[in-house]
């Protein structure tokens, strides 16, 4: 029992040093395109409260930055490394009202984050072709590749799980600005009404609801399975062992 438990904690730092500068960047990326696509509609909260900034400090947020995922990360490593592992940053502030649209600019800056999340899975799998030539051709950055390359497959499974939980809608998530706009107004109403229970119905869902959020990030997961899939052949030996 003391060499299993060693060796989990050995795999759960190794992996917390792997996923933690991925997650970050990407949090971080999500909350920056967030502010900025406000910028653009003419909003100038997010950018005059510094958030428009790469700083880690001024987005990390202590239980969705950093507990959630240690928490979530944990329980992975304990179910074999079938679980989940979910994050984010401190929300950046903006003010529709100073939208030049308002409908139109609530759903493009709600929209942003997960479009960069995006992005930055599709970079990560590029990446990984691009390294996989780069440490073939050059064997003595075989092993320092393989690590990135460890990250970059993590870049993808974060992010696609982030597209698709920022997606839920419910409030105060990305998909939820979506969603009312698609609902009569009396409903859409009710439904922002709702969004002061929002976050209760999140910490629900993460204790109690697994089926359900495993069947909501089914097609992420889809997504990470056929690209992970489609870079394997560009994927160098000493990757794999990263990923165990």
């Amino acid at each position: 029992m003391p060499a299993d438990l060693a060796r989990l904690r050995l795999q759960t730092l190794q992996t917390i040093l792997l996923v933690a500068p991925v997650l970050l960047f990407s949090v971080i990326a999500h909350e920056i395109a967030h502010g900025y696509a406000a910028l653009r509609q003419g909003d100038r909260t997010a950018l005059e409260a510094g958030r428009l900034s790469w700083n880690p400090a001024k987005h990390i947020d202590p239980f969705f930055t950093i507990l959630l995922p240690l928490i979530m990360l944990t329980g992975s490593l304990l179910a074999g490394g079938r679980g989940i592992v979910l994050g984010g940053a401190k929300p950046v502030p903006v003010d529709p009202r100073n939208y030049r649209n308002i409908r139109r600019g609530d759903i493009i800056v709600s929209l942003a984050g997960v479009a960069t999340n995006f992005v930055i899975a599709i970079g990560c799998a590029v990446l990984i072709v691009l390294t996989g030539f780069i440490g073939r051709a050059a064997q003595p950055l075989e092993i320092t590749l393989g690590i990135v390359q460890a990250m970059l497959v993590f870049g993808i499974q974060i992010n696609a799980v982030l597209i698709a939980f920022n997606l839920l809608p419910i409030p105060p998530l990305d998909g939820s600005h979506v969603a009312k706009y698609l609902m009569p107004r009396p409903l859409a109403i009710r439904y922002v009404q709702f969004g002061r229970y929002g976050i209760l119905v999140l910490v629900l869902l993460l204790s109690f609801g697994e089926k359900l959020l495993e069947a909501w990030l089914y097609p992420a997961l889809l997504f990470v399975d056929r690209t992970v899939a489609l870079v394997s052949p560009f994927v160098l030996a000493t990757t794999t062992q990263w990923l165990r």
